[in-house]
């Protein structure tokens, strides 16, 4: 039979049942230890050593650890590995073990200190500045349904902001994309949440329940002087704050007053759309290469966030618009004011995240230090601002929230010393001067530390051994010691000295006036070190009574550094301030696509710009040209130019009117999904039918190569019918990209759609992209040029148009595209590579001898070489 576990192992394994599934951390000393399942598995994560520690039921115990100093860094790398840890304190003290021991009647030798889990960690409950990215926001959504609409609230507890809001049930996938989530909560045995989703008990998304506890966190009897919620928006916070109580074991983090994201506030926007446009990441999911990178200006985190949030929620009210504008433009016009600004904002703190932190129960001196060092900078901020001239009406309503805060600021001044520690438990945060009493707590144990010093000074003298020492650990607190060799001098029951330890090359004592002096300096420091941290409680007190004015201090200094950047962008790019209408019109004169521009110039090229102007009778651009021609990146940027336009910020274009879109769509690039079990072709017609169900006569299409997935008849079919159903169904304004040469015919029947190409020419077989956009349908597609271009062998470029030519003389007289294939000869037996082409002009100039040549020879030779070349390419 196994022997029982060990008292440590019970208390452990009655944590990890608590734990849920989760990793858990347990403390012991100055180690997070981990053990069995928990062990392997954080081991592999984190590559560490994996031990073992003693035996459970007759095996040993896999056991890793990580230093509790260090801990934030392995937590990092858990969760970013999809894990969830709970943390498993230390309760009480090894004294205070002993102490309860005493009173069961338990002998202290075998008082096991207690331990429980203070928090749960998990991707969107973070909070710690290591665990954080600075510039992206970190969520945490529920979704809850009533009645056949979802309620989704989000959170990020970071800075305490929630929004609820709703959408039918087929409309998740679309919401969901819009918010950069890092968890979701539902409740259990719901099917519709996304894959990873935590489940929990369905009675805590009730949305009774969820009233009852927004009111009582807030203190209001009702809820109406924060918006108006609907019953699943309810249902949503109450499970999301359940799931906070959860995983905070009881101390909720700080939650803000609810906003409602009412339907219709923000351009609709799909999850294809987002990642074909890759607004916030590239198509490899990482940050560089995709639009906020590009122009992404802001000098904080959180404006940075903010302006995400913008990009992620394009705006449908003109005057919201117009008031982003005019800020951006006001800083356009002040360069050196702009400029000033930016250098001041630079050096800010993360106040919203800070603040966070305090309420949330895992402030520390440092983040006190924030708060005192961001309120004063945002004063002197808005007394910048408000000295200079004419200023938009935005922004003096933002000044007022940057102020307000003297009284805490002169107290936090009073209170804090210059640079807080980020530890407090070791004091030293707390100014000189705020508190008598703790200054002399602290002079008595300074003047300790100096009797001690004098007291060694004293017994060297004494005893004649100059390399006695006193010293100090943690064990055995202060100490005499002197090497072996001098020990016996101290050894004798008159010598006032008493014997602790003895080491390999020392002896360690004690005395009666060094235990005194130690006792006073204990005594002193532990008394201080109290003090401080009833003073910090005190300070985090005043903090939480002034969070949500801190909040709208922190969201003021966002939004001020969003519209600087914005105005930096465009200063740098030439970009121009759009014109947004209540009209149906796209006149977008000298368009850029942002990212592709930012990346030409890096290597020194120049992009080629180009207009779209859409209106009601042409509203509908058939385009075509070959690859790599510039279709999908025209299509692309005038799609961001509106996107970018209606979150308030300036366009890269020379001019740009813009009647407000409802709804973009972007339907380019082939990919499959075969998780779901969708080839390429099914996603490609599962986005195209999404946009013909859900696009009005307000919405901005971009489609590229519908109907390429499959057969050439099949495609050009669908390709047809879904041009007449954009241009005669929904009516909407629509760029269309193919290579099927026959739908130029629908410009007969549609008289809303217009022909244009992408220019490109050969010139000595080779194709020469032109990236410009002209009127008129495209003579061909370019294929084999491209082909050739991207480094196909010749031999099979060369096949491939005996293939083309034959293909393209029998379908006019058999009417089978395949017609006339039978006669080719294999492939083996194709005529021989072609002879390279020879380069006339090439070989008269390395027939020249240059030294021969007089000035008046060269220029005659000159005009010659130049009168060639111009008969060449005529």
């Amino acid at each position: 039979m196994s022997a029982q576990p060990t008292p440590m192992m019970q208390q452990y394994l009655a944590l990890k049942r608590e734990a849920e599934g989760s990793l858990l951390f347990y403390r012991m000393g100055d180690f997070f230890e981990l053990f069995f399942d928990d062990a392997k598995q954080a081991a592999a994560i984190l590559d560490i050593a994996l031990t073992s520690r003693g035996e459970h039921g007759g095996e040993p115990v896999p056991m890793c650890g990580v230093p509790v100093h260090s801990a934030e860094g392995y937590l990092a790398r858990l969760i970013k590995a999809g894990c969830r840890v709970a943390i498993a304190e230390q309760v009480e003290t090894p004294d205070e073990a002993k102490a309860r021991a005493k009173r069961e009647g338990t002998p202290s030798s075998k008082a096991l200190v207690k331990r429980d889990i203070v928090r749960f960690v998990t991707a969107g409950t973070l909070t710690e500045e290591a665990l954080l990215e600075p510039r992206r926001a970190n969520l945490l959504v529920a979704l809850a349904e009533v009645r056949g609409t979802v309620g989704i609230a989000s959170c990020d507890i970071s800075t305490g902001e929630m929004v609820l809001e709703e959408c039918p049930l087929d409309g998740i996938d679309a919401a969901l994309a819009r918010l950069p989530l890092s968890e979701c909560v539902v409740p259990e045995g719901w099917i519709h949440g996304p894959d990873g989703a935590v489940a929990r008990a369905a009675s805590e998304f009730a949305s009774d329940g969820g009233e009852a506890v927004l009111r009582r966190i807030h203190g209001v009897a009702t809820l109406d002087g924060f918006g108006s919620f609907s019953r699943a928006m309810l249902a949503a916070a109450g499970g999301l704050i359940a799931y906070l109580d959860h995983v905070g074991r009881g101390t909720l983090p700080l939650l803000l007053p609810p906003r409602a994201r009412e339907a219709g506030q923000a351009m609709a926007m799909d999850e294809a759309t987002r990642g074909s446009l890759e607004i916030l990441a590239s198509q490899t999911g990482s940050r560089e290469g995709s639009l906020i990178a590009a122009i992404d200006r802001c000098v904080t985190g959180a404006g940075a966030r903010l302006l995400a949030e913008d990009l992620s929620a394009p705006l449908l009210d003109m005057a919201a618009i117009e008031r982003r504008l005019a800020l951006v433009q006001w800083f356009l016009t002040d360069p050196l004011s702009r400029a000033e600004l930016r250098d001041a904002m630079r050096n800010l703190p993360d106040l919203g995240r800070a603040l966070g932190r305090i309420v949330a129960g895992r402030g520390s001196p440092r983040d006190l230090g924030q708060i005192r060092d961001g309120l004063n900078d945002a004063r002197r901020i808005a007394g910048f601002l408000g000295n200079l001239p004419d200023a938009p009406g935005y922004l003096t309503e933002l000044l007022p929230q940057l102020g307000g805060h003297g009284a805490l600021t002169d107290l936090l001044d009073r209170a804090l010393v210059t640079s807080p520690p980020t530890e407090r438990s070791n004091g030293g945060y707390i100014a000189e001067g705020y508190d008598a009493a703790l200054d002399e707590l602290r002079a008595i144990s300074g003047n300790a530390r100096r009797a001690i010093a004098a007291m060694e000074a004293r017994y060297r003298s004494d005893t004649g051994i100059a390399a006695l020492k006193i010293r100090h650990n943690g064990v055995l607190g202060y100490f005499i010691e002197v090497p072996a060799k001098h020990a016996d001098a101290l050894m004798a029951p008159d010598s006032g000295f008493a014997h602790r330890q003895t080491m390999a090359g020392a002896v360690r004592f004690n005395s009666v006036a060094l235990h005194e002096e130690a006792s006073r300096i204990a005594e002193a420091g532990g008394h201080a070190l109290a003090a401080e941290e009833a003073h910090f409680e005190e300070l985090v007190s005043e903090i939480r009574a002034a969070a949500p004015r801190i909040a709208a201090t922190a969201a003021a200094l966002a939004r001020i550094d969003v519209s600087a950047g914005q105005a930096e962008r465009a200063a740098e790019g030439g970009w121009c301030r759009p014109e947004i209408e209540a009209s149906r019109a796209l006149e977008i004169t000298g368009g850029r696509h942002p990212v592709v521009e930012a990346a030409l110039a890096r290597s020194g090229e120049r992009f080629v710009a180009n207009n779209c102007l859409l209106k009601p009778d042409d509203r509908l651009w058939l385009i075509g040209g070959p690859n790599m021609g510039g279709k999908s990146t025209f299509l692309r940027q005038n799609a961001l130019i509106v996107l970018l336009a209606q979150a308030g910020g300036f366009v890269p274009a020379e001019s740009a009117r813009i009647g407000l879109v409802d709804r973009l769509f972007s339907r380019v690039g082939a990919s499959d999904n075969l998780a779901r079990g969708r080839s390429t072709f099914m996603v490609e017609m599962v986005e195209t039918a999404a946009i013909l169900s859900q696009a009005s006569e307000r919405s901005f299409v971009i489609l590229d190569e519908v109907g390429r997935g499959t057969s050439t008849y099949d495609g050009l079919a669908l390709a047809w019918a879904v041009v007449e159903a954009v241009h005669s169904s929904i009516r909407c304004r629509c760029l269309f990209a193919t290579h099927y040469h026959e739908l130029a015919r629908l410009a007969d029947s549609c008289e809303a759609l217009s022909l244009h190409h992408v220019r490109a020419r050969e010139y000595k077989g080779d194709l020469v992209l032109l990236h410009e956009l002209a009127a008129g349908p495209a003579d061909r597609s370019y294929g084999l040029a491209v082909a050739k271009l991207a480094g196909v062998p010749d031999t099979v470029v060369a096949r491939a148009k005996q293939v083309l030519d034959r293909l393209e003389k029998n379908r006019a007289e058999s009417g089978g595209l395949a017609a006339g294939l039978g006669d080719l000869p294999l492939f083996a037996a194709m005529v021989a590579e072609p002879e390279p082409e020879r380069d006339s002009l090439a070989e008269r100039l390395r027939a020249i001898d240059l030294d021969a040549l007089s000035p008046r020879d060269a220029l005659d030779l000159l005009y010659e070489l130049a009168a060639d070349a111009k008969a060449t390419e005529s």
